[in-house]
């Protein structure tokens, strides 16, 4: 026990460490990072009061928030998400969508594995040329983002729990491509009569640079003496976006009615943007229902210069619907929702559901 905490302990001096060197420059990084969507939460549970969950979120949410909560997954537990981003189109392959699938499986006694696949479609968008720079005239391409997750996580106490996640992230086009690999590191602790106080860090995106290639940076062209020579350009290396969090809940809890109002919040030091500081509510009744809201901030918001779409004020809800009346079982489906403001944008709406058996 003396030894985990002191592991513990070194975490959480080195995460501290890192926010203070993350901290130094962010904003002067902006837009400079490669692979930006490692940092949408594809998750409709956890985004609807904006992730502030770190140090509380449970299931296969928490391969994005804080892989520690993976080991909370008591048997076997797959989800789905879509998420219609910024008000574009439905579906799989039309308009700006995320679809995210998602797998854990308790392995051991104290651990469990996961994985998850979120991929993203922007639909058809017109090919323009130097030659033919307008629209309509060249036909069309469909670029796709996709993010691999492999996660493993461990409960090495009863009050403290540990993961990590192993992503790999591709970007591609018809003649162009990118891809990196990055880790994911996160601790919970849970403590109080009835683990009604919790404290979580996770450190998201760490990893070597990416960069893109393919014949999409050559560029055939004909010199003076009409002979066809290729120009070919190299791609500038990008780092990834890494980002720490650190996050703390409390959840007040009413004996009637099963009620639990649980008040979060967190920071999330970004490395290449603005740093966030976002306050979350969530109601529960009957173990059945969830309300929770929340409001991302980050400097610049209120006079409408926030550097990330995302931000601002965000609501969602949750139905548990339990499918045994088995005494002590555990299986069940869960359907989610959540809103987010995305000015300028239209916002983003998440519809998502989970089994558990």
């Amino acid at each position: 026990m003396k030894r985990i905490l002191k592991i513990f302990a070194v975490v959480v001096i080195l995460s501290a460490m890192t926010a203070q060197s993350a901290m130094a420059g962010n904003d002067e990084r902006r837009g400079t990072a490669g692979a930006s969507e490692l940092l949408i939460n594809p998750w409709a549970r956890s985004t609807g009061w904006g992730g502030v969950n770190i140090s509380s979120v449970r299931g296969i949410d928490a391969m994005f928030n804080n892989a520690a909560g993976l080991a909370f997954v008591k048997n076997i537990e797959v989800a789905y998400t879509n998420t219609i981003l910024y008000g574009g189109k439905s579906g799989f392959n039309s308009g700006a969508s995320i679809n995210s699938f998602g797998l854990g499986v308790r392995v051991f006694e104290s651990g469990v594995l996961g994985v998850y696949v979120m991929t993203i479609g922007f639909g058809d968008l017109p090919v323009t040329t130097y030659d033919s720079p307008e629209p309509g005239s060249n036909g069309t391409f469909s670029p796709s983002y996709m993010n691999i997750n492999v996660a493993y996580a461990h409960s090495f106490t009863n009050t403290i729990h540990g993961g990590v996640v192993f992503k790999l992230a591709t970007e591609s086009t018809d003649n162009i491509s990118g891809s990196g690999f990055a880790i994911d590191a996160g601790i919970q602790y849970v403590t109080g009569e009835n683990d009604e106080l919790k404290f979580g860090i996770s450190l998201k995106n760490w990893g070597p640079s990416m960069k893109f290639g393919g014949t999409g940076h050559s560029l055939t062209m004909i010199n003076h003496a009409s002979n066809d020579f290729t120009v070919e350009t190299r791609a500038a290396e990008m780092e990834l976006p890494t980002c720490l969090n650190i996050g703390l809940s409390y959840d007040f809890l009413i004996e009637k009615w099963d009620q639990r109002i649980t008040v979060a919040g967190s920071f999330t030091s970004n490395a290449f943007l603005r740093d966030n500081f976002t306050l979350g509510l969530e109601y529960g009744l009957l173990n059945i229902v969830q309300l929770r809201a929340g409001y991302v901030f980050q400097e610049g918001l209120w006079n409408g210069n926030a550097a990330t779409a995302n931000s601002g004020i965000c609501a969602g809800a949750s139905v548990d619907i339990p499918l045994s009346k088995k005494e002590g079982s555990d299986i069940g489906l869960t359907l989610d929702y959540s809103y987010r403001t995305a000015t300028p944008l239209k916002g983003t709406h998440a519809i998502g559901a989970s089994f558990r058996f």
